[in-house]
């Protein structure tokens, strides 16, 4: 089950993030966010 989080982000990082989704790197924001957050978990428990 999806929760919903709000999250501020800088403006420069959230022009970044449309840009990998104008690309079609990700469907949408949510999905470039959940991806950056699994692989920032997989790299801390991993470390």
């Amino acid at each position: 089950m999806l929760k919903v989080v709000t999250v501020k982000l800088p403006e420069r990082l959230l022009n970044a993030l449309d840009i990998l989704v104008k690309q079609g790197q990700y469907p949408n924001r949510s999905e470039a966010i959940r991806a950056a957050i699994r692989d920032l978990i997989k790299k801390e428990l991993s470390a």
